[in-house]
């Protein structure tokens, strides 16, 4: 069973996250071009994948419960560090592409004159994203304390 839920856990962080992240780093660009349907295809995409990105947080539960084939040890509790820092991490990149990318960039779709003048907060607010899971993923791998 752990392998089956690690393969499903990095499968979907793969094909949702890798996603999300392109999606919110690169959404300026619409921004800058003043395109319209750009700009809400990067809104729809963030949306998407940011409410995908709850499937690689629940299959990261299941993995933690299930036996390693190494130590025949659950591979995880809540009461580690790196379990917590990575779900506050999460939670703070999803909060950020749900609460401030998409509607910034519904809001210049709606008024592209306006749009260049929001390429800061969204590049920001991607850029922040897209460092928030390198940290995640550096934390899976490192699981500091464990």
């Amino acid at each position: 069973m752990y392998k089956v839920l690690l393969a499903l856990h990095l499968v979907a962080a793969v094909f949702a996250i890798g996603p999300l992240v392109h999606a919110t780093t690169t959404a300026s660009r619409g921004l800058r071009l003043k395109d319209a349907a750009a700009i809400k295809l990067s809104s729809r995409m963030t949306t998407v994948y940011a409410i995908a990105s709850v499937v690689v947080v629940i299959l990261g539960f299941g993995l933690m419960s299930a036996k390693s084939p190494f130590t025949h040890e659950k591979v995880a509790g809540f009461g580690e560090a790196w379990v917590w820092i990575s779900l506050i991490l999460w939670l703070i990149a999803a909060v950020l592409a749900l609460l401030v990318i998409v509607p910034t960039l519904d809001k210049a779709a709606a008024d592209v004159e306006k749009a260049p003048s929001l390429v800061g907060k969204v590049a920001a607010a991607g850029g922040i994203t897209g460092i928030l899971f390198a940290v995640i993923v550096f934390l899976m791998v490192y699981r500091p304390g464990a």
